[in-house]
């Protein structure tokens, strides 16, 4: 078949940083580029290390003030359901906030070439894993302290920034399709020659498959078995560009099972009346669940640090009941938390940053004898 090529995010990230380094220029429109002394950054970390010390009712109120102050803030994202969550913030606060959304890599793109410039765009970035840690590596964030961070899930309190929220990557199914009972009881059984033709799998699923990967070497597995068992799988697969689109042709009944399929995309789906579910009829969702944290970080350089402040306490708190109404898997967990009781394994940030191409190479190789990109 006719394969797309896989970037991660982690190669991505190098190109950034070499174009950089290069000498690219900052991104036209916005603040005003700061001085070459690191003025703002100064500003910016004595507010940061003042407010982290702060908790309850006196840190609110410091943040408040020092935020009217400064009346506004810039957000960068690639998050699709900040929305609301930042209009929440504005009804709820006097500060204007200025949003500049694009994809993962674009956002870190115009973080790393604003900073090589000495040009503060942003005060905070909301965006993937891969790309925060880059920008951790590259010294660009400020640790954002206090009793809503230590709440927040431990596999979500990475260095330099915090999670506001999960992608949860769920086997689900068509359940028209797949019968009450019927459903798959684990990963490996898709490697069964019964769900020839009815599986699906994602083209740029890479964290969840060094994920996956890496639980089963874990588990006792040689590479040789687990690689084999990959093999199986895709050669039972039709492989879909994009969790949108592979999430409508399950829906559509076009497949009858997704291996890596989005949590919140399934239950999005099945709230609009879609035959879709990733909970069996009886017992419970194929494990483990590869979770990814997506998450938010303040701007060592801010320009606004205590309305980013503000942001962040906010999005922690009724920030997180309005990304729950978009079936998104907030970090704080509540008494509804959909992870409970399920084992759950995370994606080796650092290992894909430190070896991009090792895991889009292996990856590619797999999916390359799959059937034609749906």
């Amino acid at each position: 078949m006719q394969h797309q090529k896989i970037f991660g995010s982690a190669a991505a990230a190098a190109a950034v940083l070499l174009l950089t380094a290069c000498g690219a220029s900052p991104s036209a429109g916005g603040p005003a580029p700061a001085d070459k002394a690191g003025a703002s950054g100064t500003k910016a970390q004595e507010v940061y290390d003042r407010v982290n010390g702060l908790t309850g009712d006196e840190r609110t109120k410091v943040l408040l003030d020092l935020a009217k102050q400064e009346g506004a803030l810039s957000i960068y994202t690639s998050n699709t359901d900040l929305d609301k969550v930042i209009d929440g913030f504005e009804k709820a606060y006097p500060i204007d906030v200025e949003v500049y959304r694009g994809n993962s890599e674009s956002v870190l793109q115009r973080v790393a070439q604003e900073q090589q410039a000495n040009y503060h765009g942003n005060d905070l970035v909301e965006t993937n894993a891969g790309e925060l840690n880059v920008m951790a590596k590259q010294n660009m964030l400020y640790p954002y302290e206090g009793a809503l961070r230590a709440a927040v899930r431990k596999e979500g309190q990475a260095d330099g920034w915090t999670a506001t929220r999960f992608n949860v990557f769920v086997v689900g199914w068509n359940t028209a399709k797949v019968k009450p009972g019927a459903e798959p009881k684990s990963f490996e059984e898709l490697a069964d020659p019964k769900w020839k033709g009815l599986v699906s799998l994602e083209v740029g699923d890479v964290d969840w498959f060094a994920a996956m990967y890496k639980h089963y070497l874990a588990q006792g597995k040689t590479d040789a078995e687990v690689r084999d068992l990959f093999n199986r799988v895709v050669a039972n697969a039709k492989i879909a560009k994009g969790h949108t689109a592979q999430g409508e042709l399950l829906s559509a009944g076009q497949f009858a099972v997704t291996a890596s399929s989005y949590s919140h995309t399934i239950d999005k789906a099945a709230d609009q009346g879609a035959p879709v579910s990733w909970h069996p009829a009886s017992g419970t969702p194929v494990q483990p669940i590869v979770i990814r944290p997506n998450g938010v970080a303040l701007m060592k350089t801010a320009t606004h640090p205590a309305a980013a402040m503000l942001f962040i306490d906010y999005e922690l708190t009724e920030g997180q009941k309005i990304l729950g109404e978009s079936f998104r898997v907030g970090s704080i967990p509540t008494a509804d938390d959909p992870l409970a009781g399920l084992t759950t394994i995370t994606v080796p940030e650092q290992e894909m940053l430190d070896n991009p191409k090792k895991w889009d190479a292996l990856y590619e190789e797999i999916v390359q004898s799959g059937r034609e990109v749906q």
